[in-house]
């Protein structure tokens, strides 16, 4: 079903959980795939190790600084000389209730939250769409969450960053459309990654099971796959389009 040979693909967050799955999705179908990291360079190094195809690069980078965000892309070109996809995937989620915290803390979960998960993707959408003008085209796929919509009590400064990001993709979309560049975005709901698992097996657990009627929260590999259409040639009229793989747990019309 997938086709992606020959490729140039860079994931955000590819180390672990969704990303991982996302980088392994596009290598067993033929990409070449950057694997961008913040911090935990065995996990990184260990992913490209095992990856199938050749030539698959780790970049360290913390892309909510911009300095390391351009650093993210332009490393990424020097060595593959083109890039043809872009998945922003890293992103971080605080617990800061505003009945519970204080202010300075009220105030670095917004700040450490908003660079990561809408600054930052913007900057890797500026640096990537730059060269993909050049290029005639590309694609851009942006992972926000169901939270975007559902609202957020005890994080809003994540449900805040993730519906910023799905605005600015969408602006993107309408922007570059007229340079061939697709933009789109994957919105899960839980997700069975190491993140959550403290949560998935403590007392919360099978009531987050039960928000979806399937009984479940989603594998990292459903999402991949979601990422994967998108970024299939052939999908270009669905530029601007918000995929909603939340199992149904949350619905909207």
């Amino acid at each position: 079903m997938f086709e992606f040979k020959a490729k140039k693909v860079l994931v955000t967050g590819a180390s672990r959980g969704i990303g991982k799955a996302i980088a392994q999705g596009f290598a067993m179908n033929g990409a070449q795939v950057s694997l961008v990291y913040r911090k935990e360079q065995a996990l990184a190094d260990n992913l490209r190790n095992s990856l199938p195809g050749e030539n698959h690069i780790c970049v360290r980078s913390d892309v909510s600084v911009s300095e390391e965000a351009q650093y993210a892309v332009s490393e990424t070109l020097d060595i593959f000389g083109s890039l043809d996809i872009v998945i922003n995937n890293a992103g971080m989620y605080i617990d800061h209730p505003i009945a519970d915290v204080n202010f300075d803390d009220w105030q670095d979960a917004w700040q450490s939250t908003i660079n990561t998960n809408l600054i930052g993707p913007a900057n890797i959408c500026y640096h990537a769409a730059k060269h993909m003008i050049k290029k005639g085209g590309g694609k851009i796929i942006n992972i926000s969450s169901r939270g975007a919509n559902r609202g957020e009590p005890v994080a809003p400064a994540y449900g805040a960053s993730k519906s910023g990001l799905n605005s600015m993709s969408q602006s993107l979309a309408v922007a570059l459309a007229p340079y061939n560049i697709f933009v789109g975005v994957v919105a899960p709901g839980w997700v069975d990654t190491d993140m959550v698992t403290e949560f998935l097996s403590g007392e919360e657990g099978d009531a987050i099971r039960k928000q979806s009627p399937l009984g479940r929260v989603a594998t990292p590999e459903e999402i991949a796959k979601a990422v994967l259409m998108l970024s299939m040639d052939g999908m270009e009229y669905a530029t601007g389009t918000i995929l909603d793989v939340n199992g149904a747990s949350y619905l909207r019309s």
